[in-house]
């Protein structure tokens, strides 16, 4: 049990020593220095005791001084002068007693017995953080640095409808959520929502620009991802046509995406002249990284190891790379976005386009389909295509209007009883933007050609250019 002094006067003295008898565990012992009885609790705990009298009397406090040895002192008072005075009384009697004041006057001590505690700063930093789109973080806890930050999800934001498990934490990390005024348990596969309330933990400039890239409804992909692109060549599989479309289009996207480096992987570089041209394509680019592998260390054991020194965001595959569904899979459990390119040039993209499927699955993505269309300037289409006519997809539509709105953009809905397959075969120059699921990486059999999944249909072909982001299967 230890002992700790409080001595209280002024316009806080009644709402302070309020809390601390509230905050009574019974794990201390507290001597209450009080000058006034109206400051005084109807409510008075065995382990407090009180005593009225002037604190600034060195004869009187050196009573209680001399009576227990206290670990801490606590001081509020209504006047500069006594709080010195008190102070210098304390040190008089324990010189190395730790004491926290309420300063209200710019008291300035250089001592590293006396934590001083700002009450206009904390009041202004109190009534700031009331206002919209100002972060709220912890002042009086650890390094008191502002280490700990809670966080309202937005609507629009690039976090929301992301489950904690997808996003990259580095230096921060989420340990607390508030949904409808209840804590929620933290775990990898919980989605975070709009008007989530999250609290974070890490370096005070990490969790501002953490704030930053939550708080926004602007593009910001790839962010929570990571914060760069990564595109993966193989010159012994891909042709030497591929290779070189794919190095363009990763500078285009390099150009038009919020990243901050395209890191370019050669595997298996067996033609000379392919890479003299991958080079010439790349040189003179500070924000483009070019790595040969020239050992043969595999898709799976290069990608492993690359994602985390790059800080990858965001992977390139060209079309030709999933013929090997056995390998490319493993990219899966790494929870990252997948641009598949296909036969069109992404530098000819004009519109986003979705067609809708689960709605647990698109409601996941949808925050990125408005956050690629604003990066890449583009007209948005949700296709709600049944041709059985027995789905009622209304709520999936309503949200995705309700996000349109949020992020101040337009969207056409088309709602048919047409064939996928028929309505992707008439589009051009598009990006489509479908959730990463295991499914699409097993094989099909020929009786299976008949399948009526829209995801599986679209992953199948290469026509498109496809974005596909990871989402939580159940």
């Amino acid at each position: 049990m230890k002992k700790i002094l409080i001595i209280l006067d002024g316009i806080v003295a009644k709402k302070l020593l309020h809390r601390i008898v509230e905050s009574n565990t019974g794990e201390n012992y507290y001597d209450v220095v009080y000058i006034n009885d109206q400051i005084m609790t109807t409510k008075k705990p065995s382990n407090f005791t009180f005593y009225k009298f002037d604190p600034t009397s060195f004869s009187k406090l050196s009573m209680i001084l001399d009576k227990d040895v206290h670990t801490v002192a606590l001081i509020a008072l209504n006047s500069k002068d006594d709080m010195l005075n008190v102070i210098e009384n304390i040190k008089r009697k324990k010189a190395n007693m730790q004491i926290n004041i309420l300063d209200y006057w710019g008291i300035e001590l250089k001592d590293p017995y006396v934590n001083i505690y700002k009450g206009i700063d904390v009041l202004a930093n109190g009534m700031v953080e009331r206002l919209p789109n100002i972060p709220v973080v912890a002042q009086n806890i650890g390094l008191r640095q502002g280490e700990i930050m809670e966080i309202r999800i937005p609507f629009g934001s690039s976090y929301a409808y992301r489950y904690i498990g997808s996003i990259e934490q580095v230096d921060w990390k989420i340990f607390g959520l508030y949904r409808n005024d209840r804590l929620i348990s933290v775990k990898p596969s919980l989605i975070l929502k709009p008007n989530d309330v999250i609290l974070i933990i890490g370096k005070p400039k990490v969790l501002m620009q953490v704030y930053n890239a939550m708080s926004k409804n602007e593009g910001q992909f790839p962010m929570p991802f990571g914060h760069n692109i990564y595109l993966y060549l193989d010159l012994y599989s891909q042709k030497e046509y591929e290779v070189i479309k794919a190095v363009k289009e990763a500078k285009f996207l390099n150009e038009k995406l919020k990243n901050r480096k395209l890191i370019v992987k050669v595997t298996r570089p067996s033609n000379v002249g392919i890479m003299n041209m991958i080079k010439a394509e790349l040189v003179g680019f500070d924000s483009i990284i070019l790595e040969i592998d020239y050992h043969n260390m595999g898709f799976k054991e290069i990608i492993a190891k690359d994602v985390k020194r790059f800080d990858v965001g965001l992977f390139m595959l060209s079309y030709e790379l999933f013929a090997n569904k056995l390998e490319i899979k493993e990219i899966i459990n790494l929870r990252i976005p997948i641009l598949k390119m296909g036969l069109k040039k992404v530098e000819k993209i004009q519109e986003t386009v979705v067609v809708l499927d689960d709605k647990k699955s698109y409601e996941q993505i949808s925050p990125i389909v408005f956050d690629i269309s604003s990066q890449l300037k583009t007209k948005t289409k949700i296709y709600n295509l049944d041709p059985l006519g027995v789905e009622n997809k209304t709520d999936i539509l309503d949200h995705f209007e309700n996000l349109a709105k949020i992020f101040n953009q337009k969207i056409q809905l088309i709602s048919d009883e047409k064939n996928p397959i028929r309505v992707l075969k008439e589009q051009s120059d598009i990006l489509q933007i479908m959730p990463l699921k295991q499914s699409m990486f097993k094989k099909r059999y020929f009786y299976e050609f008949f399948y009526t999944n829209s995801d599986l249909i679209a992953f199948d072909s290469n026509r498109f250019n496809q974005l596909l982001i990871p989402v939580v299967e159940e």
